[in-house]
Formats: structure tokens, sequence, C-alpha cells
């Protein structure tokens, strides 16, 4: 009974602490030791890389929204690097050539990784900046990012995703509030030193730190970890905004988070050292309390479940503790069965998306201690 109400308590506690107790320690640094960024008006060169994979329906756009950016033309180059396309991609790309836009071919595909390694070979730009295929940044938005770059501690600038679900989907909705929460900690980790993780939609990168990747690494959270690394830090610019249309089919999101967890897992070990704190200090930390407890919370979840069960004679507390879970794990389970949420209640978003993440996350633990890696996908698909 001792030990199980000692598994009980300390997954209980696990849970709180990342989700809650971290944040709220982030929030107190900030007010003893905030680390501010000194911003500058200079416009340096940038190149903005795209990375496409069958992206007619998108890439036009895109590549339009970069055209028409509030930033010297004279200092703005534009690749586009097709992972062996098969529409109107290439197409589409080289009717913007007139424009400048560049294409690079990748043929046979080998992903998004090894594309951007194309790309930053040939790159001119002292920043290097990363857009996926429908990402839509703000007029100002690559000022805004770029003007980070003035304070020489930075090495890495992550922008403002926002989410957009127009279609009241679940999942849409669920990953829209996620991101919020998200956001909210970066904003805290860009204080008080680095931020641990970005998107890959609006970042950028001092082109003389880009360290080439193997095609099964994931750059989104690989290259932030490798500039940590080399010394420099990784910040937050909420003011440089884009907005990406949330997956609305929970497939597809469920496939898109086993993908990314796997290969975050990958990119964990891969960097292990970054988890010392002799060596790495306080990043160490929020590399620990942001990803790896995080990413293993599927861990906790299901050992307070069985305890709370073996318990459930133990006391009223357990009792109560039980019955909050059986709601929020039913909770979970009718949004999935109700699908969309334009006429369900908007208690059921979190409970869902919450379960959809730490459920992608243990499949994807699976895969990853059975040394399964991911290098090719569909985009919109997951």
């Amino acid at each position: 009974m001792t030990a199980l109400k000692w598994i009980f308590w300390g997954g209980l506690l696990w849970l709180i602490y990342i989700y809650i107790g971290y944040p709220m320690l982030l929030a107190l640094l900030r007010r003893i030791r905030p680390r501010m960024v000194k911003r500058g008006a200079d416009l340096p060169r940038v190149t903005i890389v795209t990375a496409a994979f069958n992206e007619e329906g998108h890439i036009g756009q895109t590549i339009a929204n970069k055209l028409a950016l509030d930033y010297p033309r004279e200092l703005l180059e534009i690749i586009v690097v097709s992972d062996g396309s098969v529409d109107r991609t290439d197409e589409i790309v080289t009717s913007f050539a007139s424009q400048g836009v560049k294409l690079i071919r990748q043929e046979p595909r080998q992903g998004k990784t090894a594309g951007l390694n194309k790309a930053l070979a040939v790159a001119q730009g002292d920043i290097v900046v990363f857009s996926d295929a429908n990402s839509l940044y703000a007029p100002d938005g690559l000022k805004k990012l770029v003007g980070a770059f003035a304070d020489p501690t930075v090495g890495y600038v992550t922008g403002k995703m926002v989410y957009v679900s127009s279609d009241g989907s679940l999942v849409g909705d669920g990953c829209t509030a996620y991101m919020r929460y998200e956001n909210l900690l970066r904003e805290l980790e860009s204080v008080v030193g680095s931020v641990v993780g970005v998107d890959g939609g609006i970042d950028a990168v001092r082109r003389k730190l880009y360290q080439p990747m193997r095609a099964d690494q994931l750059p989104d959270f690989v290259l932030p970890l490798s500039v940590v690394r080399q010394g420099y830090r990784v910040v937050y610019e909420e003011q440089a905004l884009l907005h990406e249309h949330a997956l609305s089919a929970a497939a597809d999101e469920f496939r898109m988070r086993v993908r990314v967890s796997l290969r975050a897992f990958w990119a964990l070990w891969d960097l292990r050292s970054l988890l010392s704190p002799f060596r790495f200090g306080l990043f160490s930390w929020q590399l620990w309390s942001h990803k790896v407890l995080r990413y293993l919370a599927f861990v906790p979840m299901v050992a307070v479940l069985v305890a709370n069960v073996l318990l459930l004679n133990a006391g009223w507390i357990y009792q109560i503790a039980l019955l909050g879970q059986v709601l929020i794990y039913g909770l979970a389970i009718a949004g999935s069965l109700v699908g969309r949420l334009d006429k369900a209640p908007k208690v059921i978003v979190w409970p869902n998306y919450f379960v959809l993440l730490n459920v992608a996350s243990g499949v994807a633990f699976w895969r990853f201690i059975n040394g399964q890696k991911q290098v090719l996908w569909k985009p919109r698909t997951g």
C-alpha cells in the first residue's frame, strides 16, 4: 500500500510540475534575473528557405507572401527546395524566377532536413529564415524576427505561430489552445535563458552557426539545441507573427504528433550532453522540464491511474481523484466521438487534445526504444 501511494503522489507531482510548476518557476526567475534581448533596427541580408513536397496548393501564395514583406528586396533571397515533388510545385516556383526566387530540385526524395542542408550550402544571407510551404507572415514579421540578432549573444530566433482553425474542429481548437500555452512558455524561457523548442515555420539562425544535420533529425529541435551548444541563446519574438491552418482531422494530428515526438526523442538522445546540469546549468533544467519530462508524461498518467484504482479503498481522497480521472478521460473519449466542436461544449477541447498528445508520445517512445526513425511524410496529413 505504501509503494502504491508513493507511485500515485509521485506521478501526480510529476504532472503538476511539468504543466504548472515549471511555468511558475520560470515566472519567478523572470522577476529575479531577467535576461533581456537587445534589439536593433539594422537590416541584415536574409535568405528565406522553404522545403516543399507536392505543395501546388500553397507554394504560390507562400512565395507571394514573402515577396510582399516589408523588407528591402535587395537584401532578401528566397530559396525553395522541391523534395521530389510530382505535382506542379516546381512549375509554380519557376514562375517566380524573374523575381529572384531560386528552385533547388532534390531527387530522389530525401526529406525536409536534407533539403535544408542543400539550401544552406548555397545561401548568401547572413541570417537564414525557415518557412513552411503554407506559412504566411505578417507584413512586418521578418523585420521583427531579425531585430533580435542585434544582440550578439543571440544565435537563433523563433517567432509566434498562430494556428487558424476556422472549421470549428475539435483538434483544430485543441491545437490552437495548446499553442497559446506553448507561446507563453517560450516567452518566459526567452527572458530567463533560451527557448527549448520551436515550430520551424518562422525561425531564423545565423548562417555561420548552421550545422548540417542527418536526414532523420528534426531541424526544429536539433538546430536550436546545436546553437545553444555553441554558446548562443535561442529567443522568442512574439511580434514576429505567422499564421498557419491547424490540422482538423484527429488521425492527421495524431500521426503528426507521433512523428514529431519520435524525432524529438532521437534529438534528445543525439544531444544528450545538453542534459548535464554541470555543463549547461539553467538550460539543462529547462530541457529536462519542458521536453524530457513532458514527452514522458504518459508514464505518470498511466501509473497514477493504475495506482488510483488499487488505492480506491484507501480513503476518500483517492475516490475523488479517481472520479476526476474518469471525468477527464471520459471527456477525451467523448471528444473523439463528437469530432467537431461547433455544437459540443468547449470543456471537451483540453482533455481530448491532452490525451491525444500523450498517447502520441507513448507510441513514439515505443518506436524510439525499438530503433525506428521517420524521415519522410506527407504535408497536411501528419
